[in-house]
């Protein structure tokens, strides 16, 4: 769920797939969003430079930030003695670090460039001081983006908290790198920004930052999140929490010299490689990786791969994983609550402007005065709900959602309420599809693993796609490992389980995604007593429908994420032990779905590169490196 991160959650989490223990990560590998991917160039940002005032161009030469939809973005310009210019430009909330700009033109005060990777430009002009660069990022749907100038004055003397440091973040079985900078200007005032390492999210942005004696104080808007603690006698260690929906010790030591993330290399294009080839150009691809790297012996690491492309299917498997092994996919989990969802809307169950409350218990929560949280809101990471609830403490951070019951979440909500924002946005928020998977089996009756049964899995055949597992399919289902290769302990997920409890095989998967890609093709399977069954194929249509923006150049149907520059739906995941990713292109014939047991590490999510980097080979485009992921 990296999902269960990115996305690929729980803690330290920065976009739509991040890796909070169940949540998706954006990464700038990867489209992950219609990925990809959630390890995937997503969507992105907008660049830089020039203007001219009475014939005379102001320099543009320094950093800019601004902020396209709720993305932060940085650009960094330099200008050659030709006059020729050349940037970078950072997708700060995505981890999307030093994509290259080109194509720039600086006619007067005009100024345009490009990003070619995330196949978007920017057109604007500049400011006859260079300050600001005023313009449109057009990515598929053109946005507004002005960058302004940095123009900040360091202070003479640094203060106690001044400098780099770096901590680490336990989420469940994972630990997150977490690097602090911390600097003040020449009026004595403190900024920050905040990298997360392990999930390449960099330079977030701190605000309200309070330095008071030895505490200091501070938000990371962008990831709803706050740091409080104390600067320990010795200036070398600061000790605090983190809270992000629930509390989290997190402890920095300073350092001398800063931590960074390398940017990913891609291998040359080759033509578009049909499914009955790909499997001896991933041989090569991931030899590396299998010699030394993230598959390689003694790791026990395994990767099943399942490609379907104009109807032509292939499963590999890789490392310890066999064709047929079962994993767990984490917040893809997501997507299934999603169609039960449009399900129960075919069948007049529910609708999706229905209020949450009205599904619950009887005075679970009480009626709020204005807006409240409806179905549809919680399907499409709108509601406004944090991505954890602030009662969810594990007993067993091994297992984290084991005890996080029924009663615990009509607790919170008895507290927090079903009010809805009405600055409501995109949050991604595991806490709001566990409670949409809640209300629906209360609705319905029945328990979610019954209602994913009825609903998704019987009528579609999906024999291995479950919440608990037979003991023939304990059998294949495989060890997880956290980053660092150690066995894992699987996750148990009971109120959060429409979040991130699905167990699967990539063959299940496969139809799955087939469904996804020719809904009007589906076959209910025979025997199925469940008249019901009938409406799946509208239902999956359904939840294809784009409903509202997620991130620019991204938009969200029922869970599905969608980049709308290439048409590709897709959703990622991450669990304690277990890391996945899925993407289907209607419009170009294909599907592809990753499943590994090893959850994500420093250089992020091997199943979501693993994803781009197939989908890239499907198309004949430059595909993401896999010989150095560890």
């Amino acid at each position: 769920m990296r999902a269960c991160r990115n996305v690929r959650s729980t803690a330290f989490s920065f976009t739509a797939e991040m890796i909070e223990g169940l949540g998706l990560v954006l990464r700038t590998h990867r489209p992950r969003l219609c990925r990809t991917s959630m390890l995937i160039l997503f969507v992105v940002i907008a660049l830089l430079c020039g203007d001219v005032l009475a014939q005379q161009k102001p320099d543009v030469s320094g950093d800019y930030a601004g902020i396209l939809g709720s993305l932060h973005v940085k650009l960094h310009i330099k200008g050659s003695a030709d006059a020729s210019l050349a940037g970078t430009l950072d997708s700060v909330d995505q981890g999307a670090m030093g994509l290259p700009c080109d194509d720039f033109h600086l006619d007067g005060t005009a100024l345009s460039f490009s990003v070619p990777s995330v196949h978007g430009n920017w057109k604007g002009t500049v400011s006859s001081d260079g300050a600001s660069l005023a313009g449109t990022w057009s990515q598929g749907t053109p946005m507004p983006l002005t960058f302004t100038r940095d123009t900040f004055v360091p202070a003479s003397k640094a203060s106690a908290i001044d400098g780099i440091w770096l901590g680490t973040l336990k989420v469940g079985s994972q630990s997150l790198r977490i690097q602090l900078t911390v600097r003040s200007d020449s009026s004595g005032r403190e900024y920050c920004s905040t990298d997360s390492l392990d999930q390449n999210a960099m330079g977030l942005d701190c605000a309200n930052v309070l330095l008071d004696g030895n505490k200091l104080s501070f938000d990371v808007p962008s990831v709803k999140g706050r740091w409080e603690g104390v600067l320990l006698e010795g200036s070398k260690n600061l000790n605090g929490t983190w809270n992000q929906g629930s509390p989290m010790p997190l402890n920095f030591e300073r350092q001398a010299v800063a931590q960074t993330v390398k940017p990913p290399s891609f291998d040359a294009a080759i033509a578009p490689v049909k499914p009955a080839d790909l499997e001896a150009v991933l041989n090569r691809d991931l030899a590396e990786a299998l010699k030394s790297g993230a598959l390689a012996p003694g790791t026990d690491a395994g990767v099943v791969v399942g490609v379907v492309d104009h109807g032509v299917k292939r499963v590999f498997a890789y490392g310890t994983a066999k064709t047929d092994s079962i994993f767990e996919i984490g917040s893809i989990t997501k997507t299934f609550t999603g169609l039960v969802l449009a399900q129960m809307v075919a069948q007049g169950k529910v609708t999706l402007d229905e209020p949450v409350r009205e599904l619950l218990p009887a005075g679970t929560v009480g009626k709020p005065d204005g807006a409240e949280i409806t179905l549809l809101d919680l399907a499409t990471q709108s509601s406004g709900l944090p991505r954890m609830p602030d009662n969810f403490n594990p007993a067993d951070p091994a297992n984290p959602y084991a005890d996080y019951h029924a009663a615990n979440l009509y607790v919170f909500l008895g507290k927090h309420g079903v009010a809805k924002p009405a600055t409501a946005s995109f949050l991604y928020s595991n806490l709001g599809f566990g409670l949409l998977g809640q209300a629906l089996a209360v609705r319905a009756g029945t328990s979610y693993p019954n209602l994913l049964r009825n609903e998704i899995t019987a009528p579609m055949a999906m024999k291995d796609t479950v919440v608990s597992l037979s003991p023939d399919q304990q059998k294949r289902f495989m060890t997880g490992h956290d980053a660092e290769h150690h066995p894992a302990h699987a996750w148990d997920l009971d109120a959060f389980a429409g979040a991130g409890a699905i167990r699967s095989s990539a063959s299940d998967m496969l139809t799955y995604l087939e469904a996804n890609l020719h809904p009007d093709k589906l076959r209910i399977q025979s025997g199925h007593n469940d008249a019901d069954g009938k409406t799946l194929s509208s239902a999956v249509v359904q939840s294809h429908e784009l409903r509202t923006d997620a991130v620019p150049g991204t938009r969200i149907a029922l869970a599905w994420l969608c980049n709308t520059a290439t048409g590709s739906y897709w959703h990622n995941g991450a669990t304690g032990g277990y890391s996945s990713y899925a993407v289907f292109n209607p419009k170009n014939d294909y599907a592809v779905v990753v499943l590994s047991n090893t959850s994500i590490g420093s250089t992020g999510s091997f199943a979501d590169l693993l994803g781009q980097h197939i989908r890239q080979r499907l198309e004949g485009q430059p595909a993401v490196s896999l010989s150095e992921l560890r």
